[in-house]
């Protein structure tokens, strides 16, 4: 099949068959804020039900061991079917991936945010993982066939970088500010207002790609793939939620991880494998998809935890803490962009992301030094806004050696695989620094009075810092990993890099 490395909208033909240049670069930067817009309702789903949650229990009557299936039943969902949904991207095209899927999770948000009981807004929650699954990798394949200029394609992914990271910000800000002045609710129908924009953007502007006919959905793959994310997600969450020592928590971890090492294994065998190893043996691609999944373990440490310390030990209220992460958000666009469009082409990924990796560690010991008598300005800001930096010289030039120079029928899973990377990494990194904070705390109180209240706060602290030292962790093992796998100088620009075929 005949292929053009041209993007999609880089120039099209009028009736008399020349060639009309001034739509081409307007309408691929139209294209970016659409996609951005899904991706933005995507990333930040996965926070701003959280403060919501307390309001929906109060109003459901659920209790609060089933609380944390709000969460849980979306990460299940979007986590064990991201590759799926990527191969879906790849073969039946990725513009009526990218519209099923905002359509679908704009009802899903709907039935969740009607839910009149636990169950309905479980089930809600899980419709809009599953649809994100879909929704994410076409997402993110589209912005890679879309932009296939070197300069043009380093604005692109900085700037989606840029909203990938600061995606969970903005859900705790919105999801503060929609359950203290509207209700709970809102935190999902806000969701119909952004797939509006998308779904209208995305039919009007996406064109549709050719595709393999003669290719075939790997079957087996996909049960392997999908079981086995499923069960490192539904394990890490169980240790979160149970005990590491629970058969739920390491028995499904296990059980994972042979399926994963199964279907690593019928990938080499399979005629249309899911996900080619080709796509992961790549050195600079596979140092990305290892910034991608230490970066979203490490992330926790700032969005969770230091939630925590805002409103349990300095008395911040729900919007004011998410207004609290608007200058780390800032950092990181800022750095998002500059590293894609300036570092990245001058002197390449070997420094540039393990710099941002110094600096997630850096702001995340200095974090460690805040007590009772903090002040926000003095004491939390600096060190969030060098957190912000490091981040973003880590995702965006993570994004875009990812899913650069693959070819246009791996793009989606490709794309996939980044997701899948992030969301294994959150999955890891919640459930890893939940346990340790716990335990910690626990061992503070020992030989002291746990129904004293300053007791609790600094048992409190204790928690808050093994977790920042254990994310600390994370950055410095991702330093030293990056510096290792990426290759020297500036990556080799393909032109031919996913191609893409007009209809």
């Amino acid at each position: 099949m005949a292929q053009t490395a041209a993007a999609p909208d880089t120039v099209s033909l009028g009736k008399s068959g020349r060639q009309t240049e001034e739509a081409g670069p307007r309408h691929r930067w139209w294209i970016l804020a659409v996609i951005g817009l899904a991706q933005l309702m995507v990333v930040l789903d996965a926070t701003i039900v959280n403060i919501a949650l307390p309001s929906a229990q109060a109003d459901l009557g659920f209790s609060d061991g089933n609380r944390t299936w709000i969460v849980t039943a979306y990460s299940l969902a979007f986590g064990s079917l991201l590759l799926l949904g990527g191969r879906i991207a790849d073969l039946f095209g990725r513009k009526p991936a990218f519209l099923v899927g905002v359509g679908g999770f704009a009802a899903a948000s709907a039935l969740a945010g009607a839910a009149t009981s636990f169950e309905v807004l479980v089930a809600g929650r899980a419709l809009q993982g599953l649809f994100g699954a879909l929704l994410a990798p076409a997402a993110l394949s589209l912005l890679t066939t879309t932009f296939t200029d070197p300069k043009e394609r380093a604005k692109a992914f900085g700037i989606f970088g840029a909203i990938a990271g600061s995606g969970a910000a903005v859900g705790l800000l919105l999801g503060g500010v929609l359950t203290e002045y509207m209700d709970w609710r809102w935190t999902l129908y806000v969701n119909l207002f952004i797939a509006a924009f998308a779904l209208v953007g995305g039919f009007l502007l996406l064109q549709r790609t050719a595709r393999d006919r003669g290719s075939k959905l790997d079957i087996p793959g996909t049960v392997l793939v999908t079981t086995g994310l499923f069960g490192i997600v539904y394990g890490f969450s169980n240790a979160e939620s149970h005990d590491w020592s629970s058969p739920l928590a390491w028995g499904f971890l296990a059980a994972g991880a042979v399926l994963l090492t199964a279907f690593t294994w019928w990938q080499t065998r399979a005629s249309h494998p899911l996900l080619p190893l080709r796509v992961l043996l790549d050195r600079d691609r596979g140092a990305s998809f290892v910034a991608m999944l230490i970066s979203a373990a490490g992330m926790f440490g700032v969005f969770l935890f230091l939630t925590y310390y805002l409103q349990l030990s300095l008395g911040f209220s729900a919007v004011r803490t998410g207004l609290a992460f608007l200058p780390m958000v800032a950092a990181l666009m800022l750095t998002a962009t500059l590293s894609t469009s300036v570092l990245i082409p001058r002197i390449g990924p070997k420094i540039v992301v393990p710099l941002g990796m110094v600096l997630g560690a850096a702001g995340m010991v200095w974090l460690t030094g805040l007590g009772l008598d903090s002040t926000y300005a003095a004491h939390v800001l600096p060190p969030l806004v060098v957190t912000g930096l490091g981040i973003g010289l880590i995702m965006a030039p993570a994004m875009s050696l990812a899913t650069s120079g693959v070819a246009s029928d791996d793009a989606g899973v490709a794309s996939a695989s980044v997701n899948t990377m992030q969301q294994i990494g959150g999955s890891i990194g919640t459930a890893l620094l939940n346990t340790l904070a716990a335990s910690a705390a626990t061992s503070y109180l020992v030989g002291k009075d746990p129904t004293d209240k300053l007791n609790q706060a600094q048992a409190a602290l204790e928690s808050y810092s093994t977790a920042y030292w254990w994310s600390a962790g994370f950055f410095a093992a991702g330093a030293l990993l990056t510096a290792v796998l990426y290759r020297r100088g500036v990556p080799a620009v393909d032109a031919d890099a996913a191609p893409t075929v007009h209809m």
